[in-house]
């Protein structure tokens, strides 16, 4: 039976520098001495989840949004050249140092996949900049919906040709990722816990590994 490894791209396979980016971009114009840099990226961060949760439109539209929203909560100035300038950075953002490697030692075994929240064209170059081929990438452009929802998943085990129990989906999201999968069926689930986080109880069984090095081991590879 075909068995596929399915994976969340950004910050499970690439170092998405999302907030360092962004205060990059808005720093060269306005003063941020005064800017609470935590709580303003958390803010962000919420409000592109918000986003992808209401009626599907395009990630750039998305990113644009959520930081005009964020940066007007804290009563900085948004221009629409700051959101361009943060979409154009995503394509940039290459893969975690182990990943390359990894992501060949399954390939021994198993087809791998991308499922992601973004827009054909911005992760085109991050699975470049990879270097790995993969059998798919599925894009919540192409799927007309984002995680966490069920659509985004229904429409990449279609599209693959799988059912869920012959996937073993790897992320280190949990609200787009972990748990929306817990009742779908999958094979196996890996929470990829880069930051150190705690999980929970409530959302087991899934694997946990500190980064992807350990993968191919775990999975048999």
């Amino acid at each position: 039976m075909r068995e596929i490894v399915t994976f969340d791209a950004y910050a499970t396979l690439i170092d998405f520098e999302l907030g360092p980016t962004t205060l990059k971009v808005i720093e060269d114009r306005l003063d941020l001495d005064n800017l609470d840099v935590d709580e303003f990226l958390d803010d962000f961060r919420v409000m592109r989840f918000q986003a992808v949760l209401e009626a599907y439109r395009p990630y750039h539209e998305i990113l644009h949004s959520s930081l005009r929203n964020a940066m007007r909560l804290h009563g900085l100035e948004y221009r629409e050249s700051d959101g361009d300038a943060l979409v154009e950075a995503v394509p940039t953002f290459g893969p975690w140092p182990e990943v390359p490697d990894a992501l060949r030692a399954l390939k021994t075994k198993y087809e791998i996949a991308i499922i992601s929240n973004t827009d054909d064209n911005l992760i085109a170059r991050n699975v470049e900049n990879i270097g790995v081929e993969f059998d798919y990438v599925i894009t919540a452009q192409q799927a007309g919906a984002y995680k966490p929802d069920r659509q985004t998943f229904e429409y990449a085990f279609k599209t693959m040709g799988v059912e869920p129990s012959q996937v073993i989906h790897t992320a280190q999201g949990w609200e787009y990722d972990h748990i929306p999968t817990r009742d779908l069926g999958l094979k196996r689930r890996v929470w990829i816990n880069r930051y150190g986080r705690l999980g929970s109880a409530d959302y087991q069984p899934y694997d946990e590994l500190p980064d992807l090095s350990g993968l191919p081991a775990l999975l048999g590879c």
